[in-house]
């Protein structure tokens, strides 16, 4: 092997080196019986990172409107708030932010159907950590969805 395959297998990962053996993965969603594409897969990455950047925006937006005139210094933890209590309501109500339903996405069961109050509650507040959200597993869920057990889908 040379050093030049070796830089590439390192740069790919070791899902891409692990199926270069001859392992197979299968699809993001396949163990949990989601269809590869279409409506009902898992959603794709980048989706999912625009819908959050606009349900911030959106959660930047109302915070500012609701504290413009004040002598508040930043409104950026105010903004987490609005954002926490947007995905709560939002996703425990109709089973989507306003930034997933623009992009075509929902948060639904595991096990199919509704995520129940408290289990949005759950992921809602792993979502605020941030950390949970950047740990994925091979389903491409985040930990706070698989904690919670929920899936993010195409709508």
């Amino acid at each position: 092997m040379s050093n030049r395959d070796a830089l590439g297998s390192w740069l790919s990962g070791p899902r891409a080196a692990a199926e270069d053996m001859g392992a197979d993965f299968g699809y993001p969603g396949e163990r949990l019986g989601l269809p590869k594409e279409g409506p009902g897969s898992v959603a794709p990455l980048g989706r999912r990172f625009g819908a959050i950047f606009l349900d911030w925006g959106l959660s930047v937006l109302i915070a500012y409107g609701l504290l413009a005139g004040r002598q508040f210094s930043s409104t950026s933890n105010w903004a987490l708030l609005v954002f926490l209590v947007m995905s709560v309501l939002t996703v425990g109500t109709v089973g989507c932010t306003p930034g997933k339903r623009l992009l075509g996405l929902r948060v639904v069961a595991v096990e199919g159907g509704r995520l129940p109050l408290w289990r949005v509650a759950v992921r809602t507040a792993l979502l605020g950590l941030a950390i949970p959200a950047l740990v994925w597993d091979r389903d491409n869920r985040g930990l706070h969805d698989r904690l919670s057990g929920a899936v993010q889908v195409r709508g």
